[in-house]
């Protein structure tokens, strides 16, 4: 089952106009909400970067927070005891013609899904994953969690041929995020993302990680990543909601480190895992 412009139904008669503006211009947006133990994933934080992104492209709210809540809610509910990831989806909706201008007068069309998160391999935490360094090719605007991914699509491929799970983006000389996750790096001890600006997305992950690292004390910094820099680190860390945070331990084809997970990355998964535990519980 799946939530479609109000209703619940099979997923085989969830249907939109060909003339939807999402499906005709890429015109909306998304959100990626796992689901521990059918408890939602730091929910506000999730929906208020939902709100972001709409304010950010001029469609209104169609839900308020509590609405939302109970539709994701209802989805999980379909298998509470599985990991799940909800995916919900705003566009601007069907206009009577194909125009790029915004429409007057057109209802959101809204969509939502749920999908259950496959754990994480043990052998890719033993091991790590491999990246390569791509040029960054997207928007100007990454801070919008916009449905128009063909760029980070195409960048992920090209990781793929090369034969790494993800690629890490430089732009002007400096490392931003990857094609579907957050950057950090531990250079002498300290931990290191880069800022938020419109030049990567707001992880919600992320921000659970530098929440984490003040909490236990772990020294830790928002600053630009330059290439150099990124190529010499002693760890690196990609961070997102399903993938959660995994060990880089290949760069370019070059061991990162000593070529396995670091030391601060398993304090940081430990205590990952730990509030993971906690939220199924009730905790958070």
């Amino acid at each position: 089952m799946v939530f479609l412009n109000g209703k619940m139904l099979p997923i085989e008669e969830a249907n939109i106009s060909v003339l939807d503006r999402g499906f005709l211009l890429g015109d909306g947006v998304y959100e990626v909400i796992p689901a521990y133990g059918g408890k939602l994933f730091r929910l506000q934080q999730h929906l208020q970067r939902l709100q972001n992104s709409l304010d950010a492209i001029r469609i209104s709210n169609p839900y308020t927070g509590a609405e939302w809540e109970q539709i994701l809610n209802d989805l999980i509910a379909q298998d509470s005891s599985l990991d799940q990831s909800v995916y919900l989806q705003v566009t601007r909706g069907a206009a009577a013609k194909r125009d790029h201008a915004f429409p007057d007068k057109v209802t959101p069309t809204v969509f939502a899904m749920c999908n259950p998160i496959p754990a994480v391999a043990e052998t890719l935490l033993q091991q790590g994953i491999a990246a390569v360094c791509l040029d960054d090719i997207r928007w100007q605007r990454c801070d919008i969690k916009a449905i128009t991914l063909l760029a980070n699509a195409m960048l992920r491929q090209q990781a793929h041929d090369e034969g790494a799970a993800e690629a890490i983006l430089i732009s002007a000389g400096y490392a931003l995020e990857g094609a579907a996750s957050n950057l950090f790096i531990v250079d002498a001890g300290k931990i290191i993302t880069p800022p938020k600006s419109s030049h990567l997305l707001p992880g919600v992950t992320r921000d659970l990680v530098l929440e984490l690292a003040a909490q236990h004390q772990l020294q830790h910094v928002e600053q630009a990543i330059p290439k150099q820099q990124l190529e010499q680190a002693d760890e690196i860390w990609m961070t997102s909601s399903t993938k959660e945070i995994l060990p880089v331990t290949t760069l370019d084809q070059r061991p990162v480190g000593d070529g396995k997970p670091g030391p601060t990355w398993k304090k940081m998964i430990e205590y990952f895992s730990l509030y993971k535990q906690q939220l199924r519980t009730g905790q958070h």
